[in-house]
């Protein structure tokens, strides 16, 4: 297939570039670098079978050629860059959704919506199935990421019902893996970054509140399956372990052998207290289940921030 890759210059976007670019796949890679960099993607740019643009998909744009499918990965995605850029996160799910879908929809290609669990909010439902409509605060600070991915599932679903685009949408469950900026502010990342820094690890409420992380090779591998597919989505993908904010600063702590303390500082606004996926959907239509444990996951992406932050 030839793929046009939206936010492929980013974490998760370089990675799925790298799979397709490795099953044979043409891509081509739309980005702004806004928070994706060159670094990710450097190693695929002299290869015939892959194509960077660096452009807004705020804005309309072309992609040359024929496209069989377009996988819409682009925005911020930590909380730090979309409460730094908050109206470009409102932008690229609103704006940078109907542009690639009307790409989608003029190329004849199949068309993936990469979500989130924001969507599900703060949610009173537990684990949370993709039936669920979620306990989102519409003005509050996160409202800038979970109300732009919500909308562009809204947009999604809309260019299927009405134009009979073939469309899919996919939620992520807080993938982590390498890749991740140091900086991005997320509580994988800022762990492992405190910890090897050997400075006190930072614990936002008194770290009872849960999350389930998904390894970035498992949320890739769950991503293509529901691109090669003909589900509508939305499906969960993510890992259905959960795990407190302690557990997993205990569990960096064993990892990395630092010393470093834990400080506990206010929650933020709105912060889920819960959250961990039913995937039955995406075992059942996809045959797909994670593969990778957190501790297994951990140890690359340590690797990674050790040569990262300590090796420049």
């Amino acid at each position: 297939m030839r793929v046009v890759v939206t936010g492929g210059a980013g974490f998760v976007g370089s990675h799925m570039c790298d799979v397709l670019v490795g099953r044979g796949d043409e891509v081509v890679c739309v980005d702004n670098l806004l928070t994706g960099a060159r670094r990710n993607i450097a190693h695929l740019e002299s290869a015939d079978a892959f194509e960077f643009v660096e452009t807004d998909v705020c804005e309309p744009f072309d992609v040359a050629g024929p496209v069989d499918a377009v996988m819409h990965l682009a925005s911020p995605a930590s909380p730090r860059d979309y409460l730094e850029h908050p109206i470009a996160t409102l932008r690229v799910g609103s704006d940078g959704t109907f542009n690639s879908l009307d790409l989608a929809r003029a190329k004849g290609a199949r068309y993936l919506l990469a979500s989130t669990s924001e969507v599900y909010g703060d949610p009173d439902v537990h684990p949370q199935p993709e039936t669920y409509w979620g306990n989102v605060n519409p003005n509050g600070p996160r409202s800038v990421y979970d109300e732009a991915k919500r909308f562009a599932e809204a947009a999604t679903a809309s260019y299927r019902r009405e134009f009979d685009t073939d469309t899919t949408i996919v939620r992520y469950f807080n993938t982590y893996g390498p890749r991740m900026r140091p900086e991005d502010g997320r509580v994988v990342s800022n762990f492992i970054v405190q910890a090897i820094q050997g400075v006190p690890i930072t614990i936002y409420g008194d770290g009872s509140q849960t999350r389930s992380f998904g390894y970035v090779d498992d949320t890739v591998r769950g991503t293509i399956a529901l691109l090669d597919s003909d589900h509508p989505g939305p499906v969960n993908i993510g890992n259905p372990g959960e795990f407190t904010m302690i557990e997993l600063a205990e569990l960096v702590l064993e990892l990395t052998g630092s010393t470093s303390e834990l400080t506990y500082e206010p929650l933020p606004a709105d912060d889920p207290t819960q959250r961990r996926p039913d995937i039955a959907v995406a075992g059942r239509v996809l045959g797909w289940s994670p593969a990778v444990s957190l501790r297994e996951g951990l140890v690359p992406t340590i690797e990674y921030f050790r040569e990262r932050v300590l090796g420049g």
